[in-house]
Formats: C-alpha cells, structure tokens, sequence
C-alpha cells in the first residue's frame, strides 16, 4: 500500500521508475525485488511498505503509463472543438508521449504476458478505452470528407503503432527532431483519410520545425 505522506509517495514513485528502467533493461522475469531495492537505495523489506509483489509493481508500471496516456490525451483535447483539430491534438499527444516515455512503451509492448489473467485483463481494457477513443476521433475527423472510411479499428491500430514505432528508435539527437517527426507522421495520417487541405492543417495547428 503506498504511503500517504509525502515521503512515502515520492518512495513510491521511485519504486515504480526504477522498476521500468530495470524491466526495460533485464526483463521482468529476471529483475528481482532485491534488486529493485537496491536501487531505489532501501532495504528489500521495505518495499512490501509500498507493494505486495513483483506482479502488483509490474501491473502499477503497466496501469500507470496508460493512466498518464488516457490523462494526457484529455488535457490534449480539452478545448478544441474542431473535429480535424482534436485528431491532430491526438497525433501530437501520441507521438510525443511515447517517444517520451520510450521505455515504459516497451515493457508494455513486451511483459503484457507476465501479467496474471486478472491484471492483464484490466491492462487490456485500458488499451481498449484508449483506441475506442481514437476511432471516435478518426470517425469525428472524416466526416466532412467525401471518401470512404476503409476500416476505422485498422486505422485506430496503424495510429498506435506510430507510437509504438516512434518509442523503438527515436532519439533526441537524431536526424529529425520529435517536431518534425509528428508533424509528417499528422499528415500521413490526415491525408489517409482523405482530409481536404491536410498538410495545411497540420501546419496551422502544430506549427513547422
């Protein structure tokens, strides 16, 4: 059980970031508590003050990152009326959140089977209630096209696995710079879909880098 004080919650927090970055690094499977501990800087026991187990701390990484998606995404859309703006408020938000949070996307990518039954189930349904939203935002943004929507569940998965995509081999001192990537990849999308005057649109609402 977390604490609620202040140290408790930062012990927390620590917990929970060196946990992904040594998930990320070793595997789940081969990560152990001591481990973890050790790099958090406290004693093996303490953190049974904060978890229950090693599965409970790979369900809190896994939650907690689609959590902090779900909550970015609304701050991303909160006041923005226009159907192909909100889709290009999403576009920016993915991108830029997985190309941010690249290891947290990995392990969620690659220890959803570590995961008991009852816990990866609730993973999934957070996943699910996040692409929900995306095709809500992709049938929101065609409308006004004349075009046929193709497959709206295809199209909801080709825009996560940009973020996925972006997350394995972004860089910060790469070739592109993050705005530049999501820009262009905003376009793809919106093109796709048929959106009049798409690159336009983009540039209005993310600017050029």
């Amino acid at each position: 059980m977390v604490g609620a004080t202040a140290g408790g919650l930062e012990t927390a927090a620590s917990i929970r970031r060196e946990a992904a970055r040594l998930f990320a690094v070793h595997g789940y499977e081969a990560t152990s508590l001591r481990e973890i501990a050790a790099s958090v800087g406290i004693k093996v026991g303490s953190l049974y003050n904060h978890i229950s187990s090693k599965e409970e701390l790979l369900l809190d990484v896994m939650g907690g990152i689609m959590d902090d998606l779900l909550a970015q995404l609304d701050q991303a859309l909160s006041g923005v009326i226009d159907p192909v703006d909100r889709l290009i408020a999403l576009m920016d938000c993915h991108i830029r959140f997985h190309a941010e949070r690249a290891q947290e996307t990995f392990i969620g990518n690659s220890e959803l089977r570590s995961l008991p039954p009852e816990a990866r189930a609730t993973i999934t349904a957070k996943r699910a209630e996040y692409r929900g939203r995306i095709e809500t935002l992709i049938r929101e943004a065609h409308q006004s096209t004349e075009s046929p929507l193709l497959n709206v569940r295809l199209h909801a998965f080709s825009i996560i696995a940009i973020g996925t995509h972006v997350s394995g081999w972004y860089r910060p001192d790469g070739g592109m710079s993050l705005p530049q990537i999501t820009s262009t990849y905003t376009k793809i999308v919106l093109r796709s879909l048929a959106v009049i005057g798409a690159d336009a649109r983009v540039d209005a609402v993310l600017g050029t880098d």
